[in-house]
């Protein structure tokens, strides 16, 4: 790959023309040499460093964000915050955007990646990649929700949801934890109304099978590393 590619691939801040301007300033150097123009081939696993920072290629990135309320989960930018302000200048790159929504007033995980083709896969609805909710009720969570929703809860009087998990939160009685296999529009507060009861908080806190982490603060945005990556697809 050309050399201003490379740079300007991983780095979104530096244009190619800043990337070029770099070059010839000799402060973009390969395997410890500076490069010399901006078409000169980088060899694959060469050591990239701009400025003395090495540059880590990845042809995808996998971005774990921890969403705050008020914050959309959009690419384009209005009245209200999007998840991609969000995250790091370290950690952008051309074609990011957020692997599916959650409501401007959930919180919670957000996947935010330039790889279409896993987002396609983990958001498929022949996939069933399933989704695990932290929510808080208005009154006292009750037995018979599990059964409920265990057998695929009509909403609204002619929706049909597929089977979902729920099950008490032992320190909370007003809390429970819901898994969902798909995901209608406001689909939880929608069930929880359907039994008599209200939302309050939502907040989701895996997909498939890597959960939220818990060190990570609201609005705090860190790299899943590749080995953690399958886990997204986990059914």
């Amino acid at each position: 790959m050309r050399a201003d590619k490379y740079v300007s691939s991983q780095r979104t801040d530096l244009s190619r023309s800043d990337v070029k301007k770099l070059i010839r300033a000799g402060k973009i150097t390969v395997n410890g040499k500076p490069v010399r123009s901006a078409d000169e081939n980088i060899p694959d696993e060469a050591e990239v460093c701009v400025d003395g920072v090495r540059i880590i290629y990845r042809e995808h990135i996998y971005l774990m964000l921890n969403k705050p309320q008020g914050c959309v989960c959009s690419t384009r930018e209005g009245a209200s915050p999007t998840v991609l302000e969000l995250v790091p200048p370290e950690l952008r790159r051309k074609g990011l955007f957020p692997a599916g929504r959650l409501d401007k007033d959930t919180e919670g995980f957000v996947l935010i990646t330039d790889d279409g083709a896993l987002a396609h896969d983990m958001l498929s609805p022949v996939r069933h990649v399933p989704k695990t909710y932290f929510v808080r009720l208005e009154k006292p969570y009750e037995e018979k929700y599990a059964e409920l929703f265990a057998d695929g809860i009509t909403i609204d009087g002619d929706e049909k949801c597929l089977p979902a998990e729920c099950s008490p939160d032992p320190a909370e009685p007003l809390a429970c934890t819901l898994i969902l296999h798909e995901g209608k529009f406001h689909q939880v507060k929608r069930m929880f109304e359907a039994v008599g009861n209200k939302v309050i908080f939502l907040k989701r806190i895996r997909i498939g099978d890597l959960d939220l982490d818990p060190n990570l603060p609201l609005g705090g945005c860190l790299e899943i590393m590749h080995k953690d990556v399958e886990k997204l697809l986990y059914r």
